[in-house]
């Protein structure tokens, strides 16, 4: 297969190259491997549909035919700026960890799982012998093997493809009712509701949640479920705002042409926005606690630390999750309209450009999916 033309600056590669057949008698019978078609990210602005190779299953791992899979920001973060954070980008890497499907093939040592089965894929792979891993916080792993993740070298290769292997630990079956389409939320929702156990109990307390994208929306879904009083959601466009209030927020927002002036017992700062920060210092009470839940660019940002000091607040930071995976899912399956509120818009993995290029308008679209079997 020929390969891809270089992007220029002008002229950002969004093309999808040649589909190759996944399911061969090779991968079916777990001999050898072959080649499935993924959407690598090469370089800011530089996404494309490659051939990658999908190894058969080992002895306690499962491959897994891909259903469906969310875009993150994260996702749209490294095509816009090649990074998230400290995680920089130095070699091709399939994107993609919000995802799920159903099993293909099985390792001979995998027991309680079928071919054919529905799953859904906890994207983490903790090392389990770190100090964080033995304190029982595997979120924190200094070791951590995540789908669609620059955090190591080599990257770890994402889940935007149209089959994958992965560890059979990583598996999770669906809750009855539960679709593959709902079921690709249970990433973000169980980021939102370890951002919520970060605040500690918040029933009856009055909450606000600054930034309502796709994560903003899932606390405030995660926050009704756990009984919180007042909801109180803010945003810069009307659109994510509609959808707060369809999840439960008790009053909106759009502090473009409205300021927030009572004070919160929790806040949620969920834009990632430093600028946003003394705003949300404000607004929490004195003696409250914020979390802060966007991830900040890399480097230094100006925080006012006295304020902090002076109005005593509890400043926890949260990152991604753990075991809320299996609470997430029983939570969609309860809760569908979640996913149905949330989910916006859904796209063909062949027509990944038409999706990357809506994604970030938050005037029109929450979460985008992919399919991955189209």
């Amino acid at each position: 297969m020929p390969a891809q033309p270089v992007p220029t600056k002008r002229q950002p590669c969004l093309q999808a190259g040649s589909i190759l057949n996944v399911y061969t008698e090779a991968s079916h019978n777990n001999v050898g491997s072959c080649l499935t078609e993924a959407l690598v990210i090469h370089a800011p602005h530089d996404l494309r549909l490659d051939p990658t190779p999908l190894l058969p299953p080992g002895p306690d791992e499962v491959q897994v035919n891909m259903a469906w899979g969310g875009i993150c920001g994260s996702d749209l973060h490294y095509f816009a700026h090649g990074g998230v954070g400290a995680s920089i980008l130095h070699a091709p890497m399939v994107l993609g960890h919000e995802v799920s499907g159903t099993i293909g093939a099985l390792g001979r040592d995998v027991k309680g799982f079928s071919v054919g089965e529905a799953v859904a894929i906890h994207p983490a792979q903790p090392c389990g012998h770190c100090p964080e891993c033995a304190r029982k916080q595997r979120n924190l792993c200094r070791n951590m093997q995540f789908l669609g993740s620059a955090a190591r070298d080599p990257h770890t290769d994402g889940g935007f493809r149209r089959a994958m292997t992965v560890k059979a630990t990583q598996l999770h079956t669906l809750p009855p009712g539960l679709t593959l389409r709902q079921a690709c939320l249970a990433e973000p929702l169980s980021v939102a509701l370890h951002a919520i156990a970060r605040a500690g109990d918040v029933r009856d307390r009055s909450v606000m949640v600054q930034g309502a994208g796709p994560i903003g929306l899932l606390i405030v879904a995660g926050l009704v479920h756990h009984g919180a009083g007042r909801i109180v959601v803010t945003d810069l466009e009307d659109f994510p705002l509609q959808c707060a209030t369809r999840l439960g927020a008790s009053r909106c927002y759009n502090t473009r042409h409205a300021a927030v002036e009572e004070e919160f017992d929790i806040l949620f700062e969920a834009t990632g926005v430093p600028a946003a920060l003394p705003a949300a210092i404000a607004r929490t009470r004195r003696g409250g606690i914020l979390v802060q839940v966007g991830m900040f660019p890399p480097g230094d940002i100006p925080v006012p630390i006295a304020q902090i000091i002076n109005r005593e607040l509890d400043f926890r930071g949260t990152l991604r999750f753990d075991t809320e995976f299996d609470a997430a899912l029983a939570l969609l399956a309860e809760r569908p309209e979640i996913a149905d509120i949330l989910v916006t818009q859904q796209f063909s993995l062949a027509n990944f450009a038409a999706a990357f290029a809506l994604a970030p308008d938050r005037r029109q679209a929450a979460k985008i999916l992919l399919s991955l079997s189209t």
